[in-house]
């Protein structure tokens, strides 16, 4: 990459948070073009939790502003703060609240630490270092030390407050490092390479612009299988695209992988083959066995997907579809039923698990198709909490089929991922709503959840929820049909 004289400018709190996710975001943030961003609702769904969780912790309303430090409010939003970074940058930051705490400031006998609500089971880089470059701001603004920041979290029975000292020599280098290394990023003409951990991709704004790039020039992340580190080791072995990886002999690789661990050297004849599939558009039958011999004589299936909140560790929609079989021996998808199970906050788990196994035992000799083991999992965890015995906890285990290892198990398809949306659209099924995923499900949710008194919007984020839950339903079955009519060619 070639440096220019870009004009750096401001360097501000968001940029950082990018870069810290990944160098390339936050060279696109400041130079992409900006029609090439796609909406995601992650940064809706965390301001909403941050929200829940400030509202937790301090349940008075805030004041705005710097009028509000300057009259001493307990809490204070929507500030702006400027100054200087460690090497003499040029920085701004917008701290989502300050909280006054004992000490003096250029206010009085009083001072501020920033505060901010995060998701996830612990504290990140990133909630350091956004308190750290609070912390530097605030301290010129007020004229006095912060020594701490909070990072606070909001879950279903309580608020964990964490202390981060951000006067530890650790906190201060790593700030001083990213900022340097974000300024030097930015002055190059063309972006940072594609991140090789891409799992976070699905979830960033320029997500398209990557992919694009990703698919032109064979990445290795693009092979189904590939990770961070087992790139990494390619690129040491001279391996250094799909293209490349798919010509490489399966024996000498084997050999080659062996010195980085067996792991790694037992799927040397897999990674080769999934780049072949993926560079010829192949399927390949990888157990000559029937993939689903429980539909031969099955008289129907249900297909079960659920909907989850992760901050709330809670599963807010079970959804039941019924496909029966015809008289003829086919499939009556026409007829198909949608029943869903909403988790009702005043209904309790022990209403829907109530529900749930009603209608599971009303269809009893029916197998019940997921895909992949999340489903399966939740429902075992809820009949253990409901009491149910050993004896009914197998017989449960029993019915479920796990569509997504089926597919693993018998077949070599050419997708750079196995996931339901990648594998349904290659079938040939279409969500009824474009870009809907589960993260928007989750987004819907909190705001049906939260609009009691908006009939109209709380009606349509309902109707949007059920559709998405019953169109993965469908889209399992899709997947299940294409194992099923396998089974019935190769027989």
């Amino acid at each position: 990459m070639k440096k220019v004289s870009h004009d750096i400018k401001v360097i501000t709190d968001r940029l950082l948070r990018s870069w810290v996710r990944c160098r390339r975001k936050a060279w696109l943030d400041r130079y992409g073009a900006q029609e090439q961003r796609l909406w995601t609702p992650h940064r809706t769904l965390q301001l909403d939790h941050q929200q829940r969780s400030f509202v937790a912790f301090m349940p008075q309303k805030p004041g705005r502003g710097i009028g509000a430090c300057i009259t001493g409010k307990h809490g204070v939003i929507g500030l702006r703060l400027k100054g200087l970074g460690p090497s003499g940058q040029l920085l701004e930051s917008h701290p989502s609240l300050l909280e006054r705490i004992q000490g003096k400031s250029i206010w009085g006998d009083f001072s501020y630490r920033p505060v901010l609500g995060r998701q996830g089971r612990r504290v990140t880089r990133e909630h350091r270092l956004s308190l750290a470059i609070n912390g530097l701001l605030l301290e010129h603004l007020q004229g006095a030390k912060v020594s701490e920041g909070l990072a606070i979290c909001k879950t279903k029975t309580h608020l964990t407050i964490e202390h981060i000292n951000l006067e530890k020599d650790r906190i201060q280098k790593e700030l001083k490092d990213s900022l340097h290394k974000l300024e030097e990023d930015l002055r190059f003409k063309d972006p940072p390479p594609i991140t090789s951990d891409r799992r976070k991709c699905v979830i960033c704004s320029w997500r398209g612009v990557c992919n694009a790039e990703a698919i032109a020039e064979g990445h290795l992340s693009e092979v189904c299988g590939i990770g961070a580190s087992r790139r990494k080791i390619l690129h040491e072995l001279g391996i250094n695209s799909l293209d490349s990886l798919a010509g490489f002999d399966p024996e000498t690789l084997k050999k080659s992988l062996r010195v980085y661990g067996e792991q790694h050297s037992d799927i040397a004849h897999q990674i080769i083959s999934q780049a072949k599939a993926q560079k010829n558009g192949n399927i390949e039958r990888l157990d000559p066995t029937k993939a689903l011999p429980e539909l031969i004589k099955a008289p129907g299936v249900l297909i079960y997907d659920i909907e989850s909140d992760p901050d709330a560790r809670e599963d807010f929609l079970h959804g039941f579809v019924r496909v029966e079989k015809k008289l003829s021996g086919g499939w009556d998808l026409k007829g198909a039923k949608y029943h869903p199970i909403l988790l009702l906050f005043e209904h309790r788990e022990k209403y829907s698990w109530e529900r749930i196994k009603c209608k599971m035992k009303k269809y009893q000799n029916w197998p019940i198709l997921h895909y992949g083991e999340t489903e399966v999992l939740s429902i075992y965890k809820m009949a253990e909490r409901q009491g149910e015995s050993k004896e009914q906890l197998k017989l449960l285990q029993n019915r479920f089929i796990d569509i997504h290892a089926r597919l693993r198990k018998h077949w070599r398809i050419p997708l750079n991922s196995y996931g339901l949306k990648s594998v349904a659209q290659w079938s040939g099924f279409k969500w009824s709503q474009p870009g809907a995923d589960g993260a928007k499900a989750l987004l819907w949710w909190r705001q049906w959840r939260d609009a009691e008194h908006q009939s109209w919007s709380r009606s349509n984020s309902l109707r949007w929820i059920l559709q998405y839950n019953q169109d993965d339903c469908l889209a399992t079955w899709k997947v299940a049909e294409w194992l099923f009519e396998q089974d019935q060619n190769h027989s």
